[in-house]
Protein backbone atom coordinates (compact mmCIF):
# COMPACT_ATOMS: atom_id res chain seq x y z
CA UNK A 1 0.00 0.00 0.00
CA UNK A 2 1.21 3.60 -1.20
CA UNK A 3 2.15 5.43 1.73
CA UNK A 4 0.60 9.44 1.05
CA UNK A 5 2.94 12.10 0.37
CA UNK A 6 2.27 15.45 2.07
CA UNK A 7 0.98 17.88 0.40
CA UNK A 8 2.84 20.29 -1.38
CA UNK A 9 2.00 23.16 1.13
CA UNK A 10 2.77 21.00 4.04
CA UNK A 11 -0.56 20.30 4.85
CA UNK A 12 -3.07 17.77 4.46
CA UNK A 13 -2.76 14.94 1.46
CA UNK A 14 -5.57 16.14 -0.62
CA UNK A 15 -8.33 13.58 -0.70
CA UNK A 16 -9.70 11.18 -2.81
CA UNK A 17 -10.86 12.09 -5.84
CA UNK A 18 -10.54 16.39 -5.31
CA UNK A 19 -10.51 17.74 -8.59
CA UNK A 20 -12.33 20.77 -7.30
CA UNK A 21 -11.12 23.82 -9.55
CA UNK A 22 -9.96 21.29 -12.91
CA UNK A 23 -8.58 23.70 -15.19
CA UNK A 24 -10.32 23.67 -18.77
CA UNK A 25 -7.28 22.45 -20.92
CA UNK A 26 -8.57 25.33 -23.46
CA UNK A 27 -9.36 28.82 -24.28
CA UNK A 28 -7.26 31.91 -25.65
CA UNK A 29 -4.82 32.07 -22.61
CA UNK A 30 -2.65 28.76 -23.59
CA UNK A 31 -1.60 30.82 -26.59
CA UNK A 32 -1.59 34.37 -25.59
CA UNK A 33 -0.21 34.33 -22.31
CA UNK A 34 0.45 30.83 -20.87
CA UNK A 35 3.00 31.93 -18.27
CA UNK A 36 0.66 34.24 -16.26
CA UNK A 37 -1.98 31.04 -16.41
CA UNK A 38 0.82 28.46 -15.47
CA UNK A 39 1.43 31.03 -12.36
CA UNK A 40 -2.17 31.00 -11.77
CA UNK A 41 -2.60 27.57 -11.58
CA UNK A 42 0.59 27.13 -9.62
CA UNK A 43 -0.60 29.42 -7.05
CA UNK A 44 -3.96 27.52 -6.92
CA UNK A 45 -3.40 24.14 -7.34
CA UNK A 46 0.35 23.15 -6.38
CA UNK A 47 2.87 21.50 -9.21
CA UNK A 48 0.25 18.76 -10.04
CA UNK A 49 -3.20 20.60 -11.92
CA UNK A 50 -6.52 18.98 -12.38
CA UNK A 51 -7.12 19.89 -15.86
CA UNK A 52 -10.50 18.61 -18.24
CA UNK A 53 -9.97 18.17 -21.64
CA UNK A 54 -12.21 18.85 -24.34
CA UNK A 55 -15.20 16.50 -24.13
CA UNK A 56 -15.31 16.51 -20.23
CA UNK A 57 -12.39 14.15 -20.24
CA UNK A 58 -10.24 14.44 -16.43
CA UNK A 59 -6.67 14.44 -16.53
CA UNK A 60 -3.85 15.69 -14.59
CA UNK A 61 -1.74 18.39 -15.71
CA UNK A 62 2.00 18.11 -14.42
CA UNK A 63 3.85 21.85 -14.42
CA UNK A 64 6.50 21.16 -11.21
CA UNK A 65 9.88 20.58 -12.67
CA UNK A 66 10.78 18.13 -9.99
CA UNK A 67 6.95 16.39 -10.08
CA UNK A 68 8.07 16.16 -14.19
CA UNK A 69 11.56 14.32 -13.29
CA UNK A 70 9.71 12.19 -10.62
CA UNK A 71 7.30 11.40 -13.46
CA UNK A 72 9.51 11.16 -16.65
CA UNK A 73 11.78 9.18 -14.56
CA UNK A 74 9.59 6.38 -13.78
CA UNK A 75 8.39 4.47 -16.75
CA UNK A 76 7.12 1.71 -14.37
CA UNK A 77 4.37 3.47 -12.01
CA UNK A 78 4.07 5.97 -15.15
CA UNK A 79 4.01 4.23 -18.59
CA UNK A 80 3.60 5.94 -21.60
CA UNK A 81 0.99 3.46 -22.23
CA UNK A 82 -2.27 4.59 -23.50
CA UNK A 83 -4.20 1.11 -23.34
CA UNK A 84 -4.26 2.04 -19.19
CA UNK A 85 -6.08 5.28 -19.45
CA UNK A 86 -9.35 4.71 -17.64
CA UNK A 87 -12.04 7.19 -19.78
CA UNK A 88 -11.50 4.96 -23.19
CA UNK A 89 -15.07 3.31 -22.57
CA UNK A 90 -16.56 6.68 -22.75
CA UNK A 91 -14.43 8.56 -26.06
CA UNK A 92 -16.05 8.92 -29.04
CA UNK A 93 -14.73 7.64 -32.48
CA UNK A 94 -14.40 11.12 -33.40
CA UNK A 95 -13.31 12.85 -30.49
CA UNK A 96 -10.52 15.98 -32.39
CA UNK A 97 -7.85 14.47 -29.08
CA UNK A 98 -7.81 11.34 -30.05
CA UNK A 99 -4.84 11.17 -32.99
CA UNK A 100 -2.86 13.02 -30.33
CA UNK A 101 -3.47 10.73 -27.59
CA UNK A 102 -2.82 8.25 -29.46
CA UNK A 103 -4.35 4.42 -29.35
CA UNK A 104 -2.49 1.30 -28.12
CA UNK A 105 -0.50 0.23 -31.37
CA UNK A 106 3.02 -1.51 -31.86
CA UNK A 107 5.39 1.74 -32.05
CA UNK A 108 7.91 3.70 -30.16
CA UNK A 109 5.42 6.54 -28.68
CA UNK A 110 2.84 3.83 -27.69
CA UNK A 111 4.74 1.33 -26.32
CA UNK A 112 5.21 0.24 -22.90
CA UNK A 113 8.68 -1.38 -20.97
CA UNK A 114 10.65 -4.12 -23.30
CA UNK A 115 8.17 -3.35 -26.13
CA UNK A 116 9.13 -0.04 -26.57
CA UNK A 117 12.66 -0.22 -26.11
CA UNK A 118 12.81 -2.71 -28.87
CA UNK A 119 11.29 0.03 -31.02
CA UNK A 120 13.20 2.37 -29.65
CA UNK A 121 16.36 0.68 -30.58
CA UNK A 122 15.26 0.28 -34.17
CA UNK A 123 14.45 3.83 -34.32
CA UNK A 124 17.57 5.22 -32.88
CA UNK A 125 19.83 3.03 -34.38
CA UNK A 126 17.92 3.95 -38.35
CA UNK A 127 18.39 7.37 -36.91
CA UNK A 128 21.81 7.49 -36.81
CA UNK A 129 22.47 6.66 -39.92
CA UNK A 130 21.65 9.75 -41.10
CA UNK A 131 25.17 11.61 -41.88
CA UNK A 132 24.90 15.38 -39.96
CA UNK A 133 27.04 16.99 -42.81
CA UNK A 134 24.77 15.61 -45.75
CA UNK A 135 21.65 16.44 -43.72
CA UNK A 136 23.39 20.17 -43.46
CA UNK A 137 24.33 20.72 -47.11
CA UNK A 138 20.66 19.48 -47.70
CA UNK A 139 19.17 21.76 -45.54
CA UNK A 140 21.02 24.53 -46.78
CA UNK A 141 20.32 23.55 -50.36
CA UNK A 142 15.97 23.46 -49.32
CA UNK A 143 16.53 26.88 -47.99
CA UNK A 144 17.91 28.43 -50.42
CA UNK A 145 15.40 27.16 -52.94
CA UNK A 146 12.50 28.04 -50.53
CA UNK A 147 14.44 31.66 -50.04
CA UNK A 148 14.66 31.94 -53.80
CA UNK A 149 10.94 31.80 -54.32
CA UNK A 150 10.40 34.57 -52.54
CA UNK A 151 13.36 36.93 -52.28
CA UNK A 152 12.88 39.02 -55.46
CA UNK A 153 9.38 40.27 -54.01
CA UNK A 154 11.35 42.10 -50.78
CA UNK A 155 8.57 40.38 -48.62
CA UNK A 156 7.59 37.07 -47.30
CA UNK A 157 5.29 35.47 -44.85
CA UNK A 158 7.73 33.41 -43.15
CA UNK A 159 6.35 30.29 -41.73
CA UNK A 160 4.02 29.23 -44.34
CA UNK A 161 7.10 29.93 -47.06
CA UNK A 162 9.84 29.01 -45.00
CA UNK A 163 9.51 27.73 -41.35
CA UNK A 164 7.04 24.52 -41.88
CA UNK A 165 8.17 23.56 -45.65
CA UNK A 166 11.73 23.42 -44.77
CA UNK A 167 11.59 20.97 -41.77
CA UNK A 168 9.00 18.23 -43.36
CA UNK A 169 10.52 18.33 -46.89
CA UNK A 170 14.30 17.81 -45.22
CA UNK A 171 12.23 15.16 -42.86
CA UNK A 172 10.48 13.68 -46.25
CA UNK A 173 13.57 12.87 -47.66
CA UNK A 174 15.20 11.24 -44.90
CA UNK A 175 12.67 9.10 -44.44
CA UNK A 176 12.76 8.43 -48.60
CA UNK A 177 9.42 10.30 -49.54
CA UNK A 178 9.98 13.08 -53.37
CA UNK A 179 10.22 16.65 -52.63
CA UNK A 180 6.43 16.52 -54.16
CA UNK A 181 5.41 13.80 -51.58
CA UNK A 182 6.65 16.11 -48.93
CA UNK A 183 5.02 19.07 -49.63
CA UNK A 184 1.34 16.62 -49.43
CA UNK A 185 3.20 15.72 -45.89
CA UNK A 186 3.22 18.98 -44.69
CA UNK A 187 -0.46 20.00 -45.17
CA UNK A 188 -1.04 16.42 -44.23
CA UNK A 189 0.42 16.98 -40.85
CA UNK A 190 -0.51 20.33 -40.56
CA UNK A 191 -3.95 19.96 -39.94
CA UNK A 192 -3.58 16.88 -37.93
CA UNK A 193 -1.48 18.34 -35.30
CA UNK A 194 -3.78 21.36 -34.05
CA UNK A 195 -6.60 19.02 -33.25
CA UNK A 196 -9.38 20.43 -35.66
CA UNK A 197 -12.51 19.26 -36.98
CA UNK A 198 -10.30 17.91 -39.66
CA UNK A 199 -8.11 16.00 -37.56
CA UNK A 200 -9.48 12.44 -37.75
CA UNK A 201 -9.67 12.83 -41.86
CA UNK A 202 -5.83 14.19 -41.61
CA UNK A 203 -5.07 11.25 -39.63
CA UNK A 204 -6.02 8.60 -42.19
CA UNK A 205 -4.44 10.15 -45.06
CA UNK A 206 -1.46 10.44 -43.38
CA UNK A 207 -1.67 6.85 -42.64
CA UNK A 208 -2.48 6.26 -46.26
CA UNK A 209 0.84 8.07 -46.98
CA UNK A 210 2.88 6.23 -45.18
CA UNK A 211 1.43 2.92 -46.06
CA UNK A 212 2.36 4.02 -49.58
CA UNK A 213 6.22 4.70 -48.77
CA UNK A 214 6.65 1.14 -46.80
CA UNK A 215 5.75 -0.42 -50.07
CA UNK A 216 7.34 1.36 -52.41
CA UNK A 217 10.52 1.10 -50.48
CA UNK A 218 9.75 -2.79 -49.64
CA UNK A 219 10.34 -3.05 -53.62
CA UNK A 220 12.48 -0.13 -54.27
CA UNK A 221 14.96 0.14 -51.79
CA UNK A 222 16.76 3.59 -51.36
CA UNK A 223 19.23 5.69 -49.14
CA UNK A 224 16.34 6.33 -46.51
CA UNK A 225 15.61 5.41 -43.09
CA UNK A 226 12.74 3.39 -44.23
CA UNK A 227 14.43 1.21 -46.46
CA UNK A 228 17.32 0.78 -43.57
CA UNK A 229 14.61 0.08 -41.43
CA UNK A 230 13.19 -2.63 -43.80
CA UNK A 231 16.70 -4.31 -44.40
CA UNK A 232 17.96 -4.46 -40.87
CA UNK A 233 15.07 -4.60 -38.70
CA UNK A 234 14.92 -8.17 -38.42
CA UNK A 235 11.32 -9.45 -36.65
CA UNK A 236 9.76 -6.39 -37.05
CA UNK A 237 6.70 -6.30 -39.67
CA UNK A 238 6.08 -3.70 -42.08
CA UNK A 239 2.90 -2.14 -40.29
CA UNK A 240 5.63 -1.79 -37.30
CA UNK A 241 8.38 0.00 -39.51
CA UNK A 242 5.52 2.09 -40.74
CA UNK A 243 4.44 2.94 -37.55
CA UNK A 244 7.29 4.23 -36.04
CA UNK A 245 8.12 6.05 -39.21
CA UNK A 246 4.72 8.14 -39.07
CA UNK A 247 5.61 8.82 -35.28
CA UNK A 248 9.07 10.01 -35.87
CA UNK A 249 8.39 12.65 -38.70
CA UNK A 250 4.79 13.54 -36.90
CA UNK A 251 6.52 14.13 -33.43
CA UNK A 252 9.37 15.97 -35.80
CA UNK A 253 7.72 18.48 -38.04
CA UNK A 254 5.69 20.97 -37.01
CA UNK A 255 7.93 21.66 -33.43
CA UNK A 256 10.79 21.85 -35.73
CA UNK A 257 9.32 24.36 -37.60
CA UNK A 258 7.70 26.49 -34.63
CA UNK A 259 11.65 26.51 -33.30
CA UNK A 260 12.33 27.83 -36.55
CA UNK A 261 9.17 30.66 -36.21
CA UNK A 262 9.49 31.25 -32.50
CA UNK A 263 13.56 31.61 -32.67
CA UNK A 264 12.86 34.41 -35.73
CA UNK A 265 10.29 36.00 -33.85
CA UNK A 266 12.31 36.34 -30.36
CA UNK A 267 15.81 37.48 -32.58
CA UNK A 268 13.61 39.77 -34.78
CA UNK A 269 11.73 41.39 -31.49
CA UNK A 270 14.53 41.42 -28.92
CA UNK A 271 17.75 43.83 -28.96
CA UNK A 272 20.01 41.26 -27.51
CA UNK A 273 19.80 39.50 -30.49
CA UNK A 274 20.19 42.14 -33.08
CA UNK A 275 23.66 41.51 -34.28
CA UNK A 276 22.98 38.23 -35.41
CA UNK A 277 21.18 39.44 -38.22
CA UNK A 278 24.33 40.52 -39.92
CA UNK A 279 25.70 36.80 -39.24
CA UNK A 280 26.58 36.56 -35.96
CA UNK A 281 26.60 32.49 -35.47
CA UNK A 282 26.79 32.47 -31.83
CA UNK A 283 23.69 34.62 -30.88
CA UNK A 284 21.60 32.13 -33.43
CA UNK A 285 22.48 29.08 -31.26
CA UNK A 286 21.82 31.54 -27.89
CA UNK A 287 18.05 32.63 -29.10
CA UNK A 288 17.63 28.62 -30.09
CA UNK A 289 18.13 27.72 -26.58
CA UNK A 290 16.60 30.11 -25.18
CA UNK A 291 12.98 29.80 -27.49
CA UNK A 292 13.21 26.03 -25.91
CA UNK A 293 13.10 27.52 -22.19
CA UNK A 294 10.67 30.39 -22.77
CA UNK A 295 8.81 29.83 -25.69
CA UNK A 296 9.29 25.80 -26.27
CA UNK A 297 7.41 24.51 -29.28
CA UNK A 298 6.47 21.51 -27.11
CA UNK A 299 3.89 22.91 -24.54
CA UNK A 300 2.04 20.49 -23.25
CA UNK A 301 2.77 16.42 -23.84
CA UNK A 302 0.30 13.34 -23.88
CA UNK A 303 1.18 11.49 -21.80
CA UNK A 304 1.58 8.93 -19.37
CA UNK A 305 -0.99 6.83 -17.65
CA UNK A 306 -0.45 5.90 -13.74
CA UNK A 307 0.20 1.96 -13.67
CA UNK A 308 -1.74 2.12 -10.06
CA UNK A 309 -3.04 4.11 -7.46
CA UNK A 310 -0.52 6.77 -6.30
CA UNK A 311 -0.09 10.07 -4.56
CA UNK A 312 2.10 12.59 -6.78
CA UNK A 313 2.62 15.44 -4.84
CA UNK A 314 -0.38 15.32 -2.53
CA UNK A 315 -2.42 14.47 -5.98
CA UNK A 316 -4.43 11.10 -4.83
CA UNK A 317 -3.47 9.70 -8.57
CA UNK A 318 -5.89 6.98 -9.51
CA UNK A 319 -4.82 3.59 -11.62
CA UNK A 320 -5.10 4.56 -15.44
CA UNK A 321 -5.43 8.57 -14.74
CA UNK A 322 -3.65 10.42 -17.36
CA UNK A 323 -0.66 12.91 -16.36
CA UNK A 324 0.06 15.33 -19.15
CA UNK A 325 3.66 16.57 -18.91
CA UNK A 326 3.33 20.43 -18.80
CA UNK A 327 6.54 20.31 -20.17
CA UNK A 328 7.01 24.90 -20.98
CA UNK A 329 5.27 25.26 -17.63
CA UNK A 330 8.21 23.05 -15.75
CA UNK A 331 10.72 24.94 -17.89
CA UNK A 332 8.96 28.23 -16.36
CA UNK A 333 8.98 26.78 -12.37
CA UNK A 334 10.45 29.39 -10.38
CA UNK A 335 12.83 26.97 -8.33
CA UNK A 336 14.64 25.77 -11.41
CA UNK A 337 14.63 29.29 -13.22
CA UNK A 338 16.62 30.14 -10.30
CA UNK A 339 19.49 28.01 -11.06
CA UNK A 340 19.09 27.81 -14.85
CA UNK A 341 18.67 30.84 -16.45
CA UNK A 342 18.05 30.86 -20.02
CA UNK A 343 20.99 33.87 -19.83
CA UNK A 344 23.64 31.23 -19.09
CA UNK A 345 23.61 30.14 -22.54
CA UNK A 346 24.58 27.13 -23.54
CA UNK A 347 22.37 25.16 -20.66
CA UNK A 348 20.21 22.77 -21.53
CA UNK A 349 18.69 21.14 -18.23
CA UNK A 350 14.93 21.98 -20.02
CA UNK A 351 12.50 19.51 -20.53
CA UNK A 352 11.56 20.39 -24.11
CA UNK A 353 12.17 17.36 -25.02
CA UNK A 354 10.99 15.26 -22.97
CA UNK A 355 12.84 13.30 -19.95
CA UNK A 356 13.85 9.94 -19.29
CA UNK A 357 13.04 6.06 -21.12
CA UNK A 358 10.41 8.08 -23.41
CA UNK A 359 12.17 11.50 -24.50
CA UNK A 360 12.81 12.08 -28.47
CA UNK A 361 15.70 10.03 -29.29
CA UNK A 362 18.95 12.11 -29.60
CA UNK A 363 19.48 11.26 -32.52
CA UNK A 364 16.41 13.26 -33.60
CA UNK A 365 16.86 16.14 -31.51
CA UNK A 366 20.31 16.47 -33.21
CA UNK A 367 18.48 16.07 -36.75
CA UNK A 368 16.12 19.05 -35.58
CA UNK A 369 19.02 21.11 -33.94
CA UNK A 370 20.35 20.73 -37.55
CA UNK A 371 17.58 21.46 -39.49
CA UNK A 372 16.37 24.27 -37.50
CA UNK A 373 20.01 26.12 -37.45
CA UNK A 374 20.63 25.72 -41.09
CA UNK A 375 17.74 27.30 -41.84
CA UNK A 376 17.83 30.35 -39.46
CA UNK A 377 21.68 30.66 -40.51
CA UNK A 378 20.88 30.17 -44.27
CA UNK A 379 18.05 32.54 -43.61
CA UNK A 380 19.89 35.08 -41.70
CA UNK A 381 23.05 35.17 -43.94
CA UNK A 382 20.64 35.94 -47.32
CA UNK A 383 18.53 38.37 -46.37
CA UNK A 384 20.66 40.39 -43.33
CA UNK A 385 18.09 43.28 -43.45
CA UNK A 386 14.93 41.19 -42.64
CA UNK A 387 12.42 43.06 -40.06
CA UNK A 388 9.17 42.01 -39.28
CA UNK A 389 6.57 43.80 -41.87
CA UNK A 390 4.15 44.52 -39.12
CA UNK A 391 3.92 45.55 -35.30
CA UNK A 392 5.49 42.72 -33.18
CA UNK A 393 2.20 43.22 -30.49
CA UNK A 394 -0.14 42.50 -33.36
CA UNK A 395 1.49 38.38 -33.86
CA UNK A 396 -1.05 35.91 -33.39
CA UNK A 397 -0.10 32.46 -31.65
CA UNK A 398 -1.64 29.47 -32.99
CA UNK A 399 -4.79 28.66 -31.09
CA UNK A 400 -3.66 25.33 -29.24
CA UNK A 401 -3.32 24.11 -25.70
CA UNK A 402 -0.47 22.00 -26.99
CA UNK A 403 1.36 23.24 -29.42
CA UNK A 404 3.22 26.75 -29.55
CA UNK A 405 4.10 28.57 -32.55
CA UNK A 406 2.66 31.55 -34.67
CA UNK A 407 0.20 31.75 -37.10
CA UNK A 408 2.41 33.91 -39.29
CA UNK A 409 5.59 36.02 -39.25
CA UNK A 410 5.20 38.48 -42.10
CA UNK A 411 8.79 40.31 -42.78
CA UNK A 412 10.08 42.92 -45.14
CA UNK A 413 13.90 42.57 -46.58
CA UNK A 414 16.18 44.26 -49.40
CA UNK A 415 15.27 42.34 -52.51
CA UNK A 416 17.62 40.00 -54.11
CA UNK A 417 18.08 37.78 -57.34
CA UNK A 418 17.79 34.28 -56.42
CA UNK A 419 20.81 31.91 -56.51
CA UNK A 420 20.69 30.84 -60.06
CA UNK A 421 20.35 34.38 -61.00
CA UNK A 422 23.67 35.65 -59.09
CA UNK A 423 26.51 36.87 -61.05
Amino acid sequence: MTTPEPASDGGCPVRSGDRAGAVPLSGPRFHTDPHQLYREMRREHGPVVPVELPGGFPAWLVIGYSEMHQVTSDPELFPRDVSLWNQWEKVPADWPLRPMIGQPMPSIYFTAGEAHRRHATLVGAALEEVDPVELRGLCEELADRLIDSFCGRGEAELLAEFAKPLPVLALARIVGFSDEEGAVLARVLGELADGGEGAQQAYLAYMEQMQRLVKAKRAEPGDDVVSWMLANGEGFTDEEVMLNVKDVTAAGFLPTADWIGNTIRLMLTDDRFAAALGGGRHSIGQAMNEVLWEDTPTQILAGRWAARDTFLSGRQIRSGDMLLLGLAAANADPLIQQQFAPSQGGNSAHFSFSHGEYRCPFPAQEIAEIIARTGIEVMLDRLPDLDLAVPARTLVRRPSSFLRGMTAVPVRFTPIPPTGDRP
